[in-house]
């Protein structure tokens, strides 16, 4: 059964603030106040992380919005451009967000001289509050929708159960942080299982179409494969091999 909420938060003449725009907002704070904290102490200057979270951000934001429309609505890049801009009505995509964001962080890290990895490392509470506030969103935005059973709750509650992952990852890495780690790991190791965990339990019973093989159990609502659950793999692999490869270094530098 779904939940009726107002997606709307408060309207103030003609702009209409929505719950998403405050969740994501929320999120975005949290994540720079967190990195610029932490980076401070590891010698980092304030204005230079303050450029870097802009440059990610809205790499980020952009990323996301443009693999949306490119895995969903195509046809918006030539028929309704206009609709592509419209992020304030929901419609991104994590991947997207992740890899613009990355790879903005990156290019901007080489560009200064700074450590990549050891930044990216600070991004992990960022990444898994703000994966957890936008599944809160999607709520009120009716979307990111389980797929209907026959069991008793009707269908699937897609949206905590991918806050639930959040909450699970973002406890890992406190938990992760007493340890002495390589640079990069808690990065590439938060991806690696996000992947997994959003692959194996949130994409199977979340309502997206299907693609190559598909197979879909009416009674149970569990479905394979999603264009995500394809990809997950090959992530998880690249996952895999850079938290490797960050262990390698730092055994490396060691010796």
């Amino acid at each position: 059964m779904l939940v009726e909420l107002n997606p709307v938060a408060f309207q103030i003449g003609p702009l209409a603030v929505r719950w998403y725009g405050i969740f994501m907002a929320l999120s975005f704070l949290f994540a720079v106040w967190y990195l610029s904290r932490e980076a401070r102490k590891k010698g980092f200057e304030e204005d230079f992380l303050l450029n870097l979270s802009l440059v990610t951000i809205v790499a980020g934001v952009a990323g996301a919005r443009l693999m949306f429309v490119l895995v969903n609505y195509p046809e918006w890049f030539t028929q309704n451009p206009v609709q592509v801009l419209k992020i304030y009505q929901g419609g991104l995509a994590w991947h997207g967000g992740l890899l613009g964001g990355a790879v903005a962080g990156w290019w901007y890290c080489r560009r200064r001289r700074a450590s990549f990895a050891a930044l990216a490392d600070l991004a992990v509470p960022g990444l898994a509050l703000g994966y957890i506030m936008i599944r809160i969103a999607n709520i009120f935005n009716q979307e990111v929708l389980g797929r209907t059973t026959a069991f008793w709750f009707d269908r699937w509650p897609a949206q905590p159960i991918g806050s639930a992952i959040g909450l699970v990852l973002l406890i890992r890495y406190y938990y992760l942080k007493r340890k002495k780690l390589p640079d990069g790991y808690q990065f590439w190791s938060f991806l690696f299982y996000h992947q997994l965990l959003r692959g194996a339990i949130e994409e199977t019973v979340r309502e997206m179409p299907l693609f190559l093989v598909g197979y879909v159990s009416p009674s149970w609502g569990l479905g394979f494969f999603t264009l995500a659950q394809l990809a997950t793999p090959l992530i998880m692999a690249f996952a895999y091999w850079m938290m490797r490869r960050s262990r390698a270094k730092a055994t490396k530098g060691g010796a």
